[in-house]
């Protein structure tokens, strides 16, 4: 099987490199941002086809059910900016008749093994919240499709869908979502969580 592992910064992937090096895994370390993660992996997959896209990373999260560390597969995903201000309302990209903004992964897709990890909604961002009243603002207009926030997911989900290639994004929390104050995140137990959790399923698919 023909993986491709997405990850935004070198950070984020470095501790299953020798793993993915000696098991022949793909790797591609594409920018921090959807712009940056499209353009990437719009060059990669116009060279070669993959039979699974696995986008890995850390995640903020607006749920306190989560406990930091925690490693969560995200089904659904969106470009919440897409969009335009209509007065004090939000019409999406779907709503305008432009395009699309929300995405789906297909993990159980032919023969790719189930994460086994709590699946949840996700949303991209260019600006991660941390401001109580853009958090608030989003929360009342998502509701229950909001759980996590990356600045990357929805354009790998995106990218997959345009090749009708299977896609899985799985994240480790690091942060919650609220006004900003870095002391409280933990990025290298996120980190640590989420390749242990990687090792072990990568393991899982070379039988």
């Amino acid at each position: 099987m023909e993986i491709l592992i997405v990850a935004a910064t070198e950070r984020e992937i470095k501790p299953s490199l020798p793993i993915l090096q000696e098991l022949e895994i793909d790797v591609l370390i594409t920018g921090v941002g959807m712009v940056e993660t499209a353009f990437a992996l719009g060059e990669r997959l116009a060279t070669k086809k993959y039979d699974l896209l696995l986008n890995v990373g850390i995640a903020g999260s607006f749920s306190p059910d989560l406990p930091l560390g925690s490693v969560v597969e995200v089904t659904q995903d969106q470009f919440i900016e897409l969009g335009a201000q209509n007065r004090e309302e939000f019409l999406s990209i779907e709503e305008m008749g432009f395009g699309q903004s929300l995405f789906f992964s297909n993990s159980i897709a032919g023969t790719i093994a189930p994460t086994g990890l709590r699946q949840v909604h996700g949303i991209t961002v260019n600006t991660v919240h941390g401001n109580a009243i853009a958090i608030e603002a989003i929360r009342k207009r998502l509701a229950e499709n909001l759980t996590i926030e990356s600045m990357e997911g929805a354009a790998v989900l995106h990218a997959a869908h345009k090749r009708n290639t299977p896609v899985i994004q799985v994240r480790a929390i690091s942060n919650y979502v609220e006004p900003r104050d870095t002391s409280l995140w933990d990025i290298p137990q996120a980190i640590q969580k989420l390749h242990e959790w990687l090792r072990g399923y990568l393991i899982s698919q070379q039988r």
